[in-house]
Order: C-alpha cells, then sequence, then structure tokens
C-alpha cells in the first residue's frame, strides 16, 4: 500500500477495536469517542498531507510505489534534509503541539532496520524479524506509539528483589509461538491512536541473570489479547475549535499499558534476555539520534509557533513599543533561532555510519534536546506575562451568539484587531499557557526524553571532551 490517506487510517482504527478505557469505561470507537476523536482525526490529516504533496511527503520504494518520507534510510545528507523537511510540515499542521506523530518512531524504525546486524548478533531471527517489521510498517504505514518506562513503587528502591520486579513489564514464559510477557508500561502517549505498540528498553539493565526477563525489546499488535491501555483524564477535547483551539485539535492521549499475559510472536521479537544489547540499542543503532531529528524539528516549530502568537498579542494590545515586552520577545527570539540552528547543523554535518545510513550530527540536537526542556517553559511564562488579565478576560464562543453580543463587540475590541479576533487569539493564548492541555505541554517536555538530570549525564559521557582538556593543557606549558 504505501502512503496512506486519512480514511484509510480511521477505517483502520475503527476495525482495530483494541481495548483502552477512560473514565472507567472502554472505547468503543477511538475515532468516534468524544476525547479521542480529535487526535484521530487530526492524524487523518497529517496521513492526507502524504497524498497531497507527493513530492515534499514521500519517497520511492524498491518496487516503484511511494512510502511516507520519514521511513527513508538516507543514503545522503540530502536525504537527511528533505525528511527534514517533511517532519516540518508535519509539526506546523499542529504548531509543535503534537509530540508523538509517527515520524518519530518511523525514523527509528528505519534506523534498527539498517542496524539488523546489531540484532542478528544475538540471534539471526531477532536481524531478520526488525528488517521485515520495518517493511510491513512502511508497507502498511501504521501508526505507532511506543512505551519505555516501568512503574516504580519506590523511585529510591533498587531494582533486584524490589516490589518493582512485580510490576514492571518481564518475560515469563517462552513457547514455540513466541513469548508471553505480563507487567506495567508507562507512558504510551497517543496510545488509543495507534495500531502498533513497540516496546523497547527503558533504563540501564544490571549485567546480572535477574535482570534478564526484562530485557526485551519487540512489536505488537495495540489489539492483541491480554494488551490494556488505561488513559488519564481528558482535557478540554469536546469544547470548540474556538474556545479552546489547541485542545480541540491536538489532545494526545497518554496512557498506562498493561500486559496480562500477552504473546508476542517470535517474529516480532528483537531482543530476548541480553542485557547488553538492551543497553546499548538507541546508541549503537542511532536510533535515537533519528528520534531527536525529529523532535527537534518540532521543538523549532513549537518556538516559532509561541514567538507568532507573543508578537501577535503585542500587536493586538499595542505593546510592540515598551520595552519589557521587546525584551521578552527577544528571549523568544533567542530560543527559536538556537532551535533552528541547532537543527541546521545537524542535518548539515550528517554523515554515513557504519551501518551506511545517513544520519545528522548527534552533538547539535543533544544540545537543542538539553536546552528546550528548560527553554519551553519559559515561553510559557512570557505569554502569560505579556497576556495579563487579558488571558482570563474571555467570553466563549456561545456567548458571542447570545444577546449580550453587542456589548462583547462594544468592549472587547482593541486598537489591531476586533473583539472576535481579539478574544479569539486570547483563548488560544490560554489554551498554549493556562489551560489543562498548556499544562500537559509544559510536563510533556520537561520530561520528553526522561530525567534531565541522567540526559546532562548522559550528554557529558557522549561528548569527547579530552581534545579540548589537551588544548588547555597545552596552554600551560607554552612558554611564550
Amino acid at each position: 500500500m504505501g502512503a496512506r490517506s486519512g480514511n484509510n487510517y480511521l477505517s483502520a482504527l475503527r476495525k482495530l477495536k483494541h481495548e483502552v478505557w477512560i473514565g472507567g469505561e472502554r472505547v468503543a470507537d477511538p475515532t468516534a469517542h468524544p476525547a479521542l476523536k480529535p487526535v484521530t482525526h487530526s492524524f487523518a490529516s497529517l496521513y492526507d498531507m502524504q497524498i497531497e504533496h507527493p513530492e515534499a511527503m514521500t519517497y520511492r520504494i524498491e518496487d516503484g510505489g511511494r512510502a511516507g518520507l520519514s521511513f527513508i534510510q538516507p543514503q545522503s545528507a540530502d536525504d537527511v534534509r528533505r525528511r527534514g523537511a517533511m517532519m516540518r510540515q508535519w509539526a506546523e499542521f499542529s504548531g509543535g503541539m503534537l509530540g508523538r506523530t509517527p515520524d518519530y518512531l518511523n525514523a527509528s524504525i528505519a534506523a534498527m532496520a539498517a542496524a539488523h546486524e546489531f540484532f542478528a548478533a544475538a540471534d539471526k531471527r531477532f536481524g531478520d524479524n526488525i528488517v521485515e517489521y520495518y517493511r510491513a510498517a512502511r508497507r502498511n504505514d501504521w501508526c505507532a506509539t511506543h512505551t519505555l518506562l516501568n512503574p516504580r513503587a519506590s523511585r529510591a528502591a533498587g531494582w533486584a528483589g524490589q516490589t518493582d520486579a512485580d510490576l514492571a513489564l518481564r518475560l515469563v514464559d517462552q513457547t514455540h509461538d513466541g513469548i508471553i510477557v505480563t507487567g506495567a508500561r508507562m507512558l504510551a502517549t497517543l496510545g488509543p491512536a495507534a495500531e502498533e505498540l513497540l516496546v523497547f528498553p527503558s533504563t540501564v539493565l544490571k549485567e546480572d541473570p535477574s535482570q534478564k526477563p526484562f530485557a526485551l525489546a519487540f512489536a505488537v499488535q495495540c489489539n492483541a489479547p491480554g494488551l490494556k491501555f488505561l488513559c488519564r483524564d481528558p482535557f478540554d477535547s469536546e469544547r470548540s475549535h474556538f474556545d479552546h483551539p489547541l485542545a480541540s485539535r491536538f489532545e494526545e492521549m497518554d496512557c498506562v499499558v498493561i500486559f496480562d499475559n500477552v504473546t508476542v510472536p517470535w517474529e516480532r521479537v528483537f531482543v530476548c534476555g541480553d542485557m547488553a544489547r538492551c543497553n546499548a540499542l538507541y546508541v549503537e543503532t542511532n536510533a535515537v539520534v533519528n528520534m531527536m531529528h525529529q523532535v527537534v524539528v518540532k521543538h523549532a516549530v513549537k518556538s516559532e509557533f509561541m514567538l507568532g502568537l507573543a508578537v501577535r498579542i503585542a500587536q493586538v494590545s499595542d505593546a510592540m513599543s515598551l520595552p519589557h515586552v521587546r525584551e521578552r520577545l527577544a528571549e523568544m527570539i533567542v530560543t527559536s533561532e538556537l532551535m533552528r540552528s541547532c537543527l541546521r547543523a545537524a542535518e548539515a554535518d550528517a554523515a554515513r555510519d557504519r551501518w551506511g545510513e545517513y544520519v545528522p550530527a548527534r552533538p547539535p540536537l543533544d544540545a537543542a534536546r538539553n536546552l528546550f526542556p528548560k527553554l519551553y517553559p519559559r515561553l510559557v511564562e512570557i505569554i502569560q506575562l505579556n497576556s495579563s488579565s487579558s488571558l482570563m478576560a474571555t467570553p466563549s464562543e456561545r456567548d458571542f451568539k447570545s444577546p449580550i453580543a453587542p456589548e462583547i463587540e462594544r468592549y472587547f475590541g482593541q486598537a489591531g484587531a476586533g473583539a472576535r479576533e481579539r478574544v479569539a487569539l486570547y483563548r488560544l493564548a490560554w489554551d498554549a499557557a493556562g489551560s489543562s492541555f498548556a499544562g500537559r505541554q509544559v510536563l510533556y517536555e520537561r520530561f520528553f526524553f526522561g530525567d534531565p538530570l541522567r540526559m546532562a549525564s548522559a550528554l557529558v559521557d557522549n561528548t569527547d571532551l579530552a581534545p579540548l582538556v589537551q588544548r588547555v593543557k597545552d596552554f600551560m606549558a607554552r612558554t611564550n
């Protein structure tokens, strides 16, 4: 099939009938449920973009058909840039508010398939499995989600011998047909809108026999028997686009995934019982670099969206000349330029890896992914500061259709916009900086790649500091 349409995606999701729970009730159809319909239809629009813009959004594959460009295994730096441009088009659709669009995992799966020898070193079947899975994902253009984290009874407790081991996803049996797993994983963003679930290693595993049951990497269909998705509370998705312009379109649902003796066919297993291979998977295959590429594209788009929103607020409120407003806008410009610069540097310095795939340069992407969790909350704060009480003075869409509408038109207009435009603008600002949707966005960005301290430590480990230290030593040794 290759690149699919939005209708194809929605039809497939209706037929899937995976077990999704929201508010104590099982969801019959995620494409029609009030809390899930908006995001599933937004994803359908993303898929339609591939059909509407085939040259920009797809590429030719071996059989002459077209596949989504996010599946490409780049053979040049230009291929990397083409993929980045495609990712930008998807990100601009939501202003960067959709973090787990399918390109995130598509690029990762492509990298793993290119590195199939890494998996085959443990078991030839696993190398063949990742290649075949990549081809199937590309052919069907699946929407996939993934889950990484094990639940913790105590964040201070160690693993071995703790109750956490009874909660975490683990291997319980191996049969002729596949492996059987049980336990829970967090936090599967987009679970109700996905067709496939990828389970990757979560944390660094100790080289200890007790850890073997947790050393897993596999893929499973979201409707597999025994698989359940337990959703958090929905936010404001049932409101109109006017009242909640972001939440009513782009609320990605987050889920805890429960595995109750789920059978995973052998052909979908990529790692089993190999702690060292689990610990090395992301780095050795460069999957993490491809993930970061999509994420930093999103960071750039999101910072631009927030900057554009802040500028329009300043224009409408006739505040563009105020020094404190200009200083804050300058701060947002710096953030936006930093994200774009990191992205451009990573794409410009793309190089072929040991598996034959061109990947973006990692250091600029690492810099961006460590910076953005600190910078994004400040972007939100600036929207709040520059909007002030106007974030609260926002009648609803129904008010504009009520007998009080003439008064709203009279008192809510400003020099730069009429009443309806002004109110719509501040309702957008509220959804970006003050609503439940906005709060989730901040939390999501803070922990997108995990604990910031671990990310910082990993950055130190992954940076070659020896030449810089040597430069200092050489300077100190100079006599002139």
